[in-house]
């Protein structure tokens, strides 16, 4: 079934591909209508308004399975048309890119979809439910690159301006050799035992459960900060609450709870500390039984000449330490990364006015666009994607097994 958005633009019209340089606009197809189809939505609305762009985003179609709540999703969040048929979507010869931002269940089978129907992907972290499918996705991608078709995953953390001010400052050599990086991500969203069973609580749909939704940040931002990847790890997770009752509603994050109650089949909570390329060691920890937090991602990198220390509840402030400054004065300093030199702040407001959480999804679709304008990979790119599973995978063995050391696999590296 499909529809046009009660009054809205059918969208329909010749091919203008982003690379093919004879459009000023990307016309996009967004698939699922959930949190984050709701965030990518308002972030392509806003992108060519906020940002100068070389292509300006037009809001052709939305998918999703449900036709009364994706019809509702298109007139509030201005898509021209709707159906409840993905297919459908990936097919129209007037769309330029598939969005992807369904249960990770989908993005396999949508993403190789839409690259052999020569659409350009970006589909939301992490890359896939397992390393098989995380494998065919980037062989793919790899394929349809050949072909001027472009892909990227969607790590919208890397967008944040501090963190990326980050790593400027780690690739600068300010931090000297990377011995250390710390990471967490804590939330409590189910910390009560009578939350319902949503999708994210099944391994079905979601494919793991805090390590994939929470530690895949982590996990990517270690290798964006530092530009080294885990070699080695060893894990443990825990699934604190084994049954819940099941859920009324297909919301990823809330949904009424009904009386009958189902399994639990991914973790709770998932550690574990790892060997980094040159030498580094690293602990990640991610989890939604942390009552209090509600978002709470933290990372910490030391060198030998240095270090910085991130907190997205205080998201625009970065902590830089520098060693190598005299010791009666030395000590973290507060970076305010609200200036117009820092990363993508050259787009947004005076400085000391902070960007939010919403504005990493807008600078993720301004480097989209200006990738697919200049017909140059975007990053992180699928086969990003595949090593962040590869270590995911990793982590679900080590837990499994109970094994003092897991090797992450060379193909994800």
């Amino acid at each position: 079934m499909s529809g046009d958005g009660s009054g809205l633009v059918s969208g329909d019209g010749e091919s203008n591909n982003g690379n093919s340089g004879g459009s000023s606009t990307l016309r996009i197809g967004l698939i699922g209508h959930g949190f984050m189809g709701r965030m990518h939505s308002l972030a392509w609305q806003s992108v060519g308004r906020a940002v100068e762009v070389p292509l300006v985003p037009e809001l052709i179609a939305i998918a999703g399975r449900n036709p009364g709540s994706v019809a509702k999703a298109a007139r509030a969040w201005g898509w021209q048309s709707w159906t409840d048929d993905w297919r459908t979507l990936v097919a129209r010869d007037d769309i330029d890119v598939i969005d992807i931002t369904t249960p990770g269940a989908l993005h396999a089978e949508i993403a190789l979809a839409a690259l052999a129907a020569g659409k350009h992907v970006l589909c939301e972290k992490p890359l896939a439910n397992t390393l098989a499918e995380a494998r065919e996705m980037t062989a793919a991608a790899e394929e349809a690159a050949a072909r001027g078709v472009l892909s990227m995953v969607g790590f919208n953390y890397r967008r944040t301006p501090a963190l990326a001010l980050a790593r400027d400052l780690v690739a600068q050599g300010r931090l000297g050799e990377i011995r250390h990086v710390r990471a967490v991500y804590l939330q409590d969203w189910i910390n009560d035992p009578e939350f319902p069973l949503v999708w994210r609580l099944r391994k079905e749909e979601a494919g793991s459960g805090a390590l994939g939704d929470l530690g895949a940040h982590l996990v990517d931002l270690a290798y964006f900060l530092t530009g080294r990847r885990i070699t080695g790890l060893s894990a443990r997770t825990r699934t604190f609450v084994e049954e819940r009752p099941l859920a009324t509603s297909a919301s990823g994050l809330s949904g009424a709870a009904g009386s009958e109650r189902g399994r639990v089949t991914v973790d709770d909570a998932a550690v574990f500390f790892a060997d980094c390329e040159g030498g580094a060691l690293a602990t990640f920890e991610a989890t939604r039984f942390a009552p209090g937090r509600k978002n709470a991602m933290r990372i910490e990198v030391n060198g030998s000449e240095g270090s910085v220390a991130f907190d997205f509840e205080a998201m625009n402030e970065l902590q830089f330490y520098d060693a190598t400054s005299d010791a009666a004065g030395a000590g973290f300093s507060r970076i305010l990364a609200t200036e117009p030199q820092h990363p993508y702040l050259d787009a947004w407001w005076p400085p000391g006015h902070g960007l939010g959480y919403d504005h990493t999804f807008v600078n993720q679709k301004r480097d989209l666009i200006e990738a697919i304008a200049a017909g140059k990979a975007p990053t992180p790119s699928f086969a990003d994607g595949l090593y962040v599973q590869g270590v995911l995978a990793a982590v679900e063995d080590s837990a499994r097994n109970r094994s003092a050391w897991t090797a992450v696999t060379q193909e994800a590296l």
